[in-house]
């Protein structure tokens, strides 16, 4: 096996291990989009994994410099030894993808070093947006697809994507004190940070859960309408939405535990994204 090949198998494992709803959706590109997708989503769990990696906020930051600085061709020499860095510089090569919604990504993950609340709705979109959203523009660029329209898809499905992300999130996150569900929502519902942190699931913890959930699935309907008029090339990237769609209407339940939610097998997350690889997209905006 080539240097070259390990690195992509690295990513590959990387992704499988600690991303498998993305990695899910992989297996239903091409080969080489395949292999540059991977290398994106695993840059994704490289950054997302730095705040499990330090204690303090300021080695974080040093980690994320050295990202922005890699793909900005200077400060830290070459990427010998760091698979994940020379497989995106491969895709980025390849595939010509803008650096700066990468930077933006990384820049955005800084509020995860921290301990201060989301404070708006509107500031966890702009987080989404620049995550959840840019992953999901790139992957389509790797398609070939940089049209206005998919763009647009892309941002609503990202929305969609991330809003449910930090609902899903709420246990692991008030384990650690750290709020994604926006406070000035939860204090609209009569909730508190200190109640989420409590992980008691009282009535309007709940209530402000469920405009979450409800705004999610908004993005979401809107999503699977674009989606119908997506060339079948680019519809793999879009898969993940199956399971942002069965999150949803997981989390929509009134008995929806939201300290302990059920784990979705990966035998379920397979068939989801297979049953959706093989589905029609109705303008019928099916996000229920």
């Amino acid at each position: 096996m080539s240097a070259a090949e390990a690195d992509a198998a690295f990513c590959a494992d990387l992704v499988r291990t600690r991303d498998f709803d993305r990695y899910a959706s992989t297996l239903f590109v091409d080969a080489g989009t395949r292999r540059a997708l991977l290398a994106l989503y695993a840059f994704n769990v490289e950054i997302c994994r730095v705040r499990d990696q330090v204690s303090q906020p300021l080695p974080g930051e040093i980690r994320l410099q050295w990202w922005t600085d890699m793909l900005a061709g200077g400060g830290h020499g070459g990427v010998e030894g760091n698979p994940v860095a020379a497989e995106l510089l491969r895709a980025v090569e390849t595939y010509k993808l803008p650096v700066e919604p990468l930077s933006r990504l990384i820049e955005a993950h800084l509020f995860d070093l921290y301990n201060d609340p989301m404070p708006d709705l509107t500031a966890l979109q702009a987080y989404a947006d620049a995550t959840a959203s840019t992953l999901l523009s790139l992957g389509a660029r790797l398609t070939g697809d940089t049209s206005d329209a998919t763009g647009h898809l892309a941002r609503h499905a990202g929305l969609a994507q991330g809003i449910a992300g930090a609902i899903a999130a709420l246990p692991a996150d008030a384990a650690r004190r750290q709020l994604f569900v926006p406070l000035q929502l939860l204090q609209s519902h009569g909730s508190s940070m200190e109640e989420a942190f409590a992980r008691i699931a009282t009535p309007q913890l709940r209530a402000a859960v469920g405009h979450l959930v409800n705004e999610a699935r908004a993005h979401l309907a809107t999503a699977f309408d674009l989606l119908a008029d997506l060339p079948p090339a680019g519809r793999p990237i879009f898969l993940p939405l199956a399971l942002v769609r069965d999150d949803l209407k997981r989390m929509s339940r009134a008995d929806a535990d939201l300290f302990n939610p059920p784990a979705r097998s990966r035998l379920r997350t397979l068939w989801l994204v297979w049953r959706a690889s093989r589905a029609s997209v109705p303008r019928t905006q099916r996000s229920a």
